[in-house]
This record gives C-alpha cells, structure tokens and sequence, in this order.
C-alpha cells in the first residue's frame, strides 16, 4: 500500500498509540470482569462519546433525530450490562473502570482514524498503515506480560489468531471508509451494533438465554437504529 498523505501521519501516529491502549485495557477489563458484563459497557459508551466529540470539535452536521438515535442506541447497548441488576456489576469494580477506560479510548481512537483517513485519501492504504504499526508495540507488551508462553500461544492458536486478524483488518477497514463518506458518530453508532449480534450468537450457538431484560435491550437498540435512519 502506497504511505498516506503528509496531512494523514499526526493522524496514524495517534491512532496507533490510542489503538494499542485499548488493546491494552480491552484485555485487563476482560481479566478483572465477566465478558458479557464489560464489552457491552465498554462498546456502548464509546459511541456517546465519539458524539459529543464530534459535534463539540469537528462540528459535523448530524440531525437532532439522529443524535436521539446514536444516544437511545448506546443506552440500549449499556443496558445489556445492567440485565441481571447492578450488583452483578459492582463485583468486579475493576473490570467497570478498565470498561470506561476502554471506551475513552475507543472513542479517541474512532475520531483520530476518521479524521485521518478523510486526510490520506485512501482509507483501505490507511487501514493497512495503521495495522502494520499496532503489531510490534501489541507483540512486545505481550512478551513482557506473557513471558515465554507467547510462543506456546502461538504454536497452538496461530490458525483462529489468522482469522481473527483477518476478520479484524477486513471488519475495521469497512468502518474506516465508511467514516470518510458518513459522518463519524453514526459510524461510530452503528459499529457498536456488533453487541446486538453477540447476544444472538450467543443464544443461537453458544445456548445462552435471551431473558426478557436482554430482549427490551435489543429492542432499544434497534429503536435508535430505526431513529437513526429517519
């Protein structure tokens, strides 16, 4: 891929550090909280803040409909969290404060890359620079963190690690062009809308119950999709 733009490098160099921080507390959220409890707070989050972001500095004209989709979207998504009450949560204040953590990034992140694919004018070559940039700081925190037992991970997951980074670069670039045609925000939105299938994937192969509290969160969801598209 051919390098970005002059304009786009404050841009990438940002992203990558802001990319390899969420990594970073993506993973120590994971450790101290239960999977289902700190990505829906993490991803649900985000998109509030890449809105209030986005219209406090980069001024993009999103309608005030809109802005009560993107809102009653994350709203929705944080309330996944929140399906078995609060003090399921609260065991784990840890992973809660990784999750926020998590999101600040996420949404700093989002702006950054928007702003630099818009700059570099080849979003799919910006993706690229971005990933190829993440992978050495992301392998030597893993060797300072894992030790030698990166190398037995390796070994035995080098096939889903493949396809997981394959999923990722491909899943990623699509939002990066999608933000130099739309406004950042509703990409941003509708990108967290990954939660949504999570719960389905989790109750159609994985067994788990869609309770009640779970499906009124789905249905708020697609409400502030609905709203989005108005």
């Amino acid at each position: 891929m051919p390098a970005p733009a002059r304009e786009a490098w404050p841009w990438l160099i940002a992203s990558v550090l802001l990319h390899v921080g969420y990594n970073v507390f993506l993973v120590n959220a994971y450790a101290h909280g239960e999977l289902s409890k700190v990505y829906p707070l993490a991803r649900g989050t985000a998109p509030l803040i890449t809105l209030i972001v986005s219209l406090a500095f980069i001024g993009e004209p999103v309608g005030t409909t809109k802005i009560l989709g993107v809102v009653t979207l994350g709203v929705g998504i944080i309330a996944l969290t929140f399906d078995q009450g609060i003090r399921v949560l609260m065991r784990a204040p840890k992973g809660v404060v990784y999750a926020l953590a998590t999101s600040l990034f996420i949404g700093s992140y989002t702006i950054s890359d928007g702003l630099g694919a818009r700059a570099s004018g080849d979003p799919l070559g910006y993706t690229a620079w971005v990933f190829a940039f993440d992978g050495a700081p992301l392998l030597i925190y893993a060797l300072i963190v894992r030790g030698r037992g990166i190398q037995r991970m390796l070994v035995e997951q080098w096939r889903p690690g493949l396809m997981a980074g394959a999923l990722s670069l491909g899943a990623y670039a699509i939002v990066i062009w999608a933000m130099t045609v739309a406004p950042i925000a509703l990409v941003a939105a509708l990108r967290e809308t990954s939660v949504v299938f999570a719960v389905m994937i989790g109750v159609v192969f994985l067994g788990e119950r869609l309770t009640p509290a779970r499906a009124i969160c789905v249905a708020v969801v697609l409400a502030g999709l609905m709203l989005m598209r108005v």
